[in-house]
């Protein structure tokens, strides 16, 4: 708690303690569970250059932050727009059901209501829109696994090729895949019967837990602990996407295993998927791809801003570099 601001300033603090992480955790006591103590922290001597200085920095460093926290809101209100436009065309039917009703669906154009029926036809899962098929999911896509290289082999690591663990889905924000914590070599990537998979590739955690998902925009290689879904068919990745997200009851509904749930590429592959015709998915693709654009473009702006603060911060806390020696440096930045 900041007492006295007429010292400092509550923002800079904050990014104080930031930069000095490593003697926090020095402080810390405790064996099974670390503590820091008010003792302990209240012997941690900072410097605190001007008030105005503090503020400055922290205006500073504060809108690096802000304006990667805007990017991340923004990409949950961007592919919340895109998982609801899927929703409404390909599970609840909503165009379909207007059409019946003699109604122009709502907010869509009178040209690309043209593109849904009006009547529903039975299927092997229900009810589904006249001319449309349902098809197993490897009718559709190319679903391959993984394996991981032998890490008792190091030729095998440390190379230039993405090596995707469902670790690295769990930490994502959105749906892209933009890196992996490890990486392999050519050698390595030999001994991975599924290879190199493309840029576009729908991953899906198959285990501990099921459900992870995402789509890579990078060549990547992956582990046993995915299914991946090449989209090399009529299917696009986006719909591919969010096709997965839901199903995954239907997904669930068919693992096995006691320890925990799995679900094979056995089980996977024959997972009815619906089809709609080309027109119908084209319409989507041309909707949701600027949306997944600019998702994509935020991240990678999110990821160079978070990269320029990791860097200032320690030079700005430690009084090696001022305000007034970046500030040409991130104009227009933020």
């Amino acid at each position: 708690m900041v007492t006295d601001e007429a010292l400092a300033h509550y923002r800079f603090l904050f990014y104080q303690l930031l930069a000095h992480k490593a003697e926090l955790k020095g402080l810390a006591i405790g064996a099974a569970q670390q503590n820091l103590s008010a003792t302990g922290l209240a012997n941690l001597v900072l410097p605190f250059p001007s008030l105005s200085e503090q503020r400055a920095v922290a205006c500073l460093l504060g809108a690096l932050d802000d304006k990667i926290e805007l990017n991340r809101r923004t990409n949950e209100t961007l592919e919340a727009m895109a998982s609801a436009i899927f929703k409404s065309w390909f599970v609840d039917f909503d165009p379909v059901r207007a059409k019946m009703e003699g109604h122009q669906p709502f907010g869509m154009d009178p040209e690309l209501a043209l593109l849904f029926p009006d009547l529903f036809t039975p299927g092997s899962t229900g009810w589904i829109p006249s001319g449309w098929n349902l098809a197993a999911i490897d009718d559709c896509v190319t679903v391959v696994g993984g394996s991981t290289p032998s890490t008792k082999v190091p030729s095998f690591w440390g190379g230039t090729i993405a090596f995707a663990t469902p670790k690295d889905m769990a930490s994502l924000e959105s749906f892209p895949l933009l890196q992996t914590a490890r990486s392999i070599t050519e050698a390595g990537l030999s001994t991975i019967s599924s290879g190199l998979l493309p840029a576009g590739t729908v991953l899906l955690s198959s285990r501990a837990p099921i459900g992870y998902t995402g789509i890579s925009e990078i060549p990547v290689a992956i582990n046993q602990g995915f299914i991946a879904m090449k989209c090399d068919g009529e299917l696009p990745s986006s719909f591919v996407l969010y096709w997965t997200r839901h199903s995954l009851p239907a997904i669930i509904a068919n693992a096995s295993g006691t320890t925990f749930l799995e679900i094979s590429k056995k089980n996977f592959r024959p997972i009815q998927a619906l089809v709609p015709p080309d027109p119908v998915l084209r319409a989507f693709e041309q909707l949701t791809s600027p949306l997944h654009r600019k998702i994509v473009n935020n991240l990678q702006e999110s990821s160079l801003l978070g990269q320029l603060r990791d860097i200032l911060l320690p030079k700005l806390m430690s009084g090696h570099l001022r305000v007034a020696d970046v500030d040409k440096l991130v104009e227009g930045v933020v």
